[in-house]
């Protein structure tokens, strides 16, 4: 029986190693804490041995890493984990596999952020900073449908998707931040708010797009993560139970 008195959180993580750092980053500093004892019981696999999802779902020649992070998500409930959650948008497009082979709710990042810009501003033209795989898979395309959202593509999307592989090299510096500024102040001209949709990026410094609202959709995990760890037997956001678990 475990001594934590709050439920306990499994990250499927290292797609990539800095996110997972930044996500576990944001969740202490998110907490309410006056001791050790109020923070989050996490359980992480940080494992950047799973199988490139870019190259999977973009190249189309990769391996598949569904059957990886299906053997995690089983390690991790086996663990004690009481939900899951995983730092990578692009990794979402096997959310239900994920849910499904482990029988305990994933905090569903992309939903999530879905619910959130909803609360802010529905039926809106949302910004989609993220990798080019996400856009192929229509990951956010479809949440922001769902809530009467239209998605605004970047003019510069090969740049920008040079830009994450570079952060995944850990090649990333003051250059790095400014030309992410650069791509986000021309997606920010056509759009009424700025999603950051890709954990690579998340690392970099918030861009500056001037009165134009981002929404980092780490952030969002990261909250998801405090709330359900924190709360009863009441889901944050749009999360239903699985299975019966919960």
């Amino acid at each position: 029986m475990r001594s934590s008195a709050h439920r306990v959180v499994g990250i499927i993580g290292g797609m990539g190693p800095e996110a997972t750092v930044e996500l576990m980053r944001r969740v202490i500093a998110a907490t309410p804490a006056d001791d050790d004892q109020d923070h989050i019981h996490l359980i992480v696999e940080s494992n950047p041995k799973i199988p490139s999802r870019i190259a999977h779902l973009v190249d189309g020649s990769g391996a598949d890493p569904k059957p990886e992070l299906l053997r995690i998500a089983r390690n991790l409930k086996a663990a004690g984990a009481d939900a899951l959650a995983m730092p990578c948008n692009t990794a979402h497009c096997y959310a239900a596999a994920i849910e499904e082979a482990a029988c305990i709710p994933l905090l569903d990042m992309v939903e999530l952020t879905a619910d959130r810009l909803a609360a802010l501003r529905p039926n809106t033209r949302v910004g989609l900073l993220a990798s080019t795989a996400v856009h192929r898979t229509g990951l956010y395309e479809r949440a922001l449908q769902r809530i009467g959202a239209a998605s605004v593509l970047p003019r510069r999307q090969e740049e920008l998707m040079e830009l994450i592989k570079d952060i995944k090299r850990g090649k990333c510096g003051p250059l790095s931040g400014a030309t992410l500024s650069s791509i986000a102040c021309e997606l920010a001209a056509r759009s009424d708010i700025l999603l950051i949709a890709c954990t690579e990026l998340s690392v970099l410094p918030t861009p500056d797009v001037g009165a134009v609202r981002i929404i980092d959709s780490l952030d969002v995990l990261t909250q998801a993560i405090v709330d359900f760890g924190k709360m009863g037997d009441r889901l944050p956001y749009s999360m239903k139970p699985v299975g019966g678990t919960k």
